[in-house]
Formats: C-alpha cells, structure tokens, sequence
C-alpha cells in the first residue's frame, strides 16, 4: 500500500484547468474539456422473510460513464484516425470495422499551478463510440470549431504511485 505524505504548504484543492491526457505513449494536443470520471453502483435490494418491514441494501452492478473529450478543430487527425479504427466508410464491403488495437489505455494528468503533475487516473480499455468531427457551422457566430469524442470504457483507477508534488516557494 502507498504511503502519502502530506505537502504542508498545500492548503488549496487542484484546479480544473490545468490537464493533459496521453495515449499510446503520447501527448495529445488541443483537448480544452474532459468530462467527469464517473461510477455508478448498482443498489440490490432484498429482505429477509422474517422481516417484511425492512429492506436491506447490497451492491450489485458497476457501470462507467462513458467520457466526452473536447478539442478544437486543426488538421492533427489523431482524433479522426482512432474513430477510424472502429469504423471506416472507405474500406472495402464488409470490412468498415477494424478492430485490432481499437482500445486504448489512457492517462488523464491533473496539474497543481506549477505545471506538475499531481494526479493521474488510469483509463482502462477505452473506444471511440461517438465521433463529432465538426460542429454546426454558423457563418455569424464568433466561435472555435470544435471536435469531439465519446469514448466507453472500462474503469478508471487512481494511480497512486504519482506522489504529491512539492510546490516551488517563491520567495
């Protein structure tokens, strides 16, 4: 089990806006939001005969949400090439799906203010269900294009070997 020292000069909890996710050994540029990680378990309720009065309560089933990622629209097509992998209208009759290596173990890096990595989960298994390549184009707006991915997966985990970093002091 990991040990966890505690940074004495961290008071306040991590910001949401400093993040960088990596697959297959790579950063990858432009994601601007990540959903939540989220689990759900299921309740099962049951009772025992001999009291009628009272439910008891157990888990049953575990779910993951699936995660939306969010980028702006440029021509790096790591995007569009890992929502090919599941399905690709050029490919010959009978042959859209290819599906070696369409899952992919992915790290979502949450950053203290300093630029250190202070986080990390573990994404297990994941695969592009829903790919949004452009969105709705309005010639008035004033807006970035953005793109997106809906990936399913199978877990998440916490990697606790990353330890707390210890944050530079300015003084």
């Amino acid at each position: 089990m990991a040990i966890f020292t505690v940074n004495a000069n961290r008071f306040d909890p991590y910001k949401n806006f400093r993040f960088r996710l990596k697959w297959e050994g790579r950063y990858i540029a432009g994601v601007s939001k990540v959903s939540a990680l989220k689990r759900t378990t299921e309740v099962v309720e049951h009772r025992d005969g001999g009291d009628p009065t009272t439910m008891r309560k157990s888990p049953g089933n575990t779910k993951f949400e699936p995660i939306t990622l969010e980028r702006g629209v440029t021509h790096d097509t790591e995007f569009e090439d890992w929502a090919s992998q599941v399905w690709r209208i050029n490919n010959e009759r009978g042959s859209q799906l290819a599906l070696a290596g369409f899952r992919r173990n992915i790290l979502l890096e949450l950053h203290n203010e300093a630029g250190q990595i202070a986080i990390v989960y573990k994404i297990f298994r994941a695969w592009v269900s829903e790919y949004n390549a452009l969105p709705e184009l309005d010639a008035n707006a004033n807006a970035v294009a953005i793109q997106s991915l809906i990936l399913q997966h199978e877990g998440f985990v916490r990697d606790v070997d990353v330890p707390e970093p210890t944050e530079p002091l300015v003084v």
